[in-house]
């Protein structure tokens, strides 16, 4: 496939190195030759220097012979007419990141598709949603359905008193015969390597874990790890951006009581017209007092989305010095990522990766039905539905040609989900879900094709 991205950005560049794992063709432009040098020493693709907006710097890019153009530059107008123009130049599809939600929420009185934009991309819409879905399973630092919560994916870091700690995975499978759910993937503390758990893994205490759930295995997963299933009633969110604005008003739609912290006085005034059912203070969330007066102690879940990633982690770990349940930062240096289990706060959340990883899944549609990327691991969970002439229908899991890097988490069939073992025949019409790293990515689709 032949894929043109416009922005060398943190967005283009995490997205063209989930693509160089498959040896697309790719093109990356953008107008900063710092970016493009960096991009061409780390990642097999073609880079162009100059305006996407440029008809010229199009052709070069061989416009009218793309099956793609992504359009992630940091300015929404110019994705929104690259993409229009280079539809109309023959590229067969085309994808715009844009900041306001509200062409998204607007979509069926504005046609984006007669404009040449087959999809639309929001980083702020794309954060708010994650946020909510964090608060759902509040005792793990991780969550995603798959579904309607047919499976789910939880992470959690285990303590000592975890009771599989010290035994390997085949062991644990033995002490709980009748568990739900199924590790697919960890990481060590102080270490940046991802697991796929085998049957002779061990788990330790401290490990970042994630496991593959049926709805009934969720209880058991608090049990077993010793987490409560903490009730979120109180937030308070600081930050009244886009993010901010956008949480806090689907917050109190479903009825949670919000706090919202706004710097700017003119714009906690607007807030607090836009929004009557959360209450808005107008103070620096970096004051410890005021956020004490405003009831910090008494909050169930503080998240940090004001613009400084700094001030947001600085704040959430002041927030969980005050006992408050669960915290939640966003940040822009994916970087931090890598030290989410050693800072203390219980999920980093970054908007360009969701952004990249979100876009990543609409191009992989044809052949994955849903992809997520762990938070802070270097692997993939990805569902697959299986055809009649997959190379999987038909057998039983312990028979196919697996590599380690991989692993199924789970199966859902007819909209069941099974824990799929060893002896699990797969059948066409069956949605696999898989956890992998990126090494192992053309190994496992070729198994579904």
């Amino acid at each position: 496939m032949k894929i043109i991205i416009a922005g060398a950005g943190e967005v283009g560049f995490h997205l063209a190195k989930l693509l160089s794992f498959e040896s697309q063709d790719i093109t990356l432009i953008d107008t900063h030759k710092e970016r493009l040098n960096y991009a061409e020493n780390h990642l097999d693709i073609k880079a162009i220097k100059g305006d996407a907006t440029s008809l010229r710097i199009m052709k070069d890019a061989k416009i009218e012979t793309s099956d793609l153009f992504i359009a992630v530059t940091e300015q929404e107008t110019t994705n929104i007419t690259i993409c229009a123009l280079a539809k109309q130049m023959g590229c067969k599809r085309t994808i715009a990141r844009i900041s306001s939600s509200e062409f998204i929420n607007h979509n069926d009185e504005v046609s984006f598709e007669k404009l040449g934009i087959d999809e639309l991309i929001s980083p702020e819409e794309l954060a708010s949603l994650e946020i909510q879905q964090l608060l759902d399973q509040s005792a793990f630092s991780d969550s995603y359905e798959f579904e309607n919560g047919a499976l789910t994916l939880l992470g959690t870091t285990l303590e000592e008193t975890v009771p599989f700690v010290g035994k390997t995975v085949k062991e644990a499978a033995q002490i709980f015969p009748d568990i739900h759910f199924m590790p697919i993937a960890l990481q060590r503390k102080g270490t940046q390597y991802t697991i796929i758990p085998r049957g002779d893994t061990q788990f330790e205490a401290n490990d970042l874990v994630y496991f593959i759930t049926l709805k009934e295995g969720v209880e058991e997963l608090y049990k077993l790890t010793g987490r409560n299933k903490e009730v979120i009633k109180n937030i308070m969110i600081l930050g009244g951006g886009k993010i901010g604005f956008s949480t806090a008003k689907t917050l109190a739609e479903k009825k949670f009581n919000v706090i919202l912290v706004e710097q700017n006085k003119n714009k906690a005034f607007e807030l607090a017209d836009q929004l009557p059912d959360v209450m808005v203070i107008n103070g620096d969330g970096r004051n410890v007092e005021l956020l004490e007066e405003e009831g910090l102690e008494a909050m169930d879940a503080f998240i940090c989305v004001t613009e400084n990633s700094e001030t947001n982690i600085m704040s959430c770990l002041m927030a969980k010095s005050k006992k408050v349940k669960k915290a939640i930062a966003l940040v822009e240096n994916m970087d931090y990522f890598q030290l989410s289990q050693s800072i203390g706060i219980d999920t980093l959340i970054n908007k360009k990766l969701l952004t990249a990883n979100t876009i990543f899944r609409y191009i992989r549609r044809g052949e994955v039905v849903d992809l997520t990327t762990l938070n802070s691991l270097n692997a993939e969970i990805l569902e697959f539905i299986v055809k009649p002439e997959s190379k999987v229908n038909g057998m039983d899991i312990r028979d196919i040609d697996f590599p380690r890097s991989a692993t199924i988490g789970g199966v859902i069939k007819e909209g069941v989900g099974v824990i799929a073992l060893g002896g699990y025949k797969i059948e066409a019409g069956d949605r696999v879900v898989v956890c992998c790293l990126p090494r192992a990515l053309d190994k496992v689709e070729s198994l579904f094709l």
